[in-house]
């Protein structure tokens, strides 16, 4: 397994990662006092469908393939920068925010919002399909951990300092996405070389 992979696996993680970290911060923040059991309950949910969802994304990705070989990069190019920039427009969105400072941890509120964190990774998913290179359990796997880990610690962040950094973290996950989008074209158009 070569470093770039794991290199690769890991951004992706941070990058998706990102939107479900900017929510456990506005949960941590709305919560104010914080336990244990939320920080867990936080990343069991938001690291688990983020898990899942690029799981499913590729399997679907790989079902259809064969039929858009030749532009495969273009779509994966084409689909991060969209979930990047959208990531970007969401972190200036002030309904966005009011609409994440929600303080319940019960399992109706935390699967809702897991859904709408994770659609992206579905996208990313089917994106990933797109790549020769891709190993999906070490992608799987690195945005799981990773999102568990984040989440788990922006509940806390949130209620020791507020939404400070819930727009930065959106701000850098849109960012990281677009310059994967931009890589895997880039590898493909020879740029980098074989």
């Amino acid at each position: 397994m070569s470093f770039s992979l794991v290199a690769s696996a890991v951004l992706l993680g941070v990058g998706l990662a990102m939107d479900a970290f900017a929510v456990s911060v506005c949960k941590g923040l709305a919560a104010g006092k914080v336990r244990f059991s939320h920080m867990a309950t936080a990343g069991a949910w938001f690291g688990g469908f983020q898990a899942i969802m690029p799981l499913i994304g590729y399997f679907l990705g790989s079902s259809f393939h064969s039929y858009i070989e030749k532009a495969d990069h273009w779509v994966a190019f084409i689909l991060l920068v969209f979930i990047g920039i959208n990531m970007m427009r969401e972190a200036f969105s002030k309904e966005n925010a009011e609409h994440d400072a929600n303080s319940s941890f019960g399992s109706k509120t935390m699967f809702i919002m897991a859904i709408a964190t994770s659609i992206d990774a579905l996208a990313v998913g089917i994106a990933l399909a797109m790549e020769k290179d891709t190993n999906i359990w070490l992608s799987v796997t690195c945005i799981g951990l990773i999102t568990f880990i984040l989440s788990a610690a922006g509940v806390k962040i949130g209620s020791l300092f507020g939404s400070k950094y819930k727009r930065k973290a959106e701000i850098t996950g849109g960012v990281i996405l677009i310059l994967l989008g931009i890589k895997i074209l880039l590898d493909h158009l020879g740029v980098f070389g074989s």
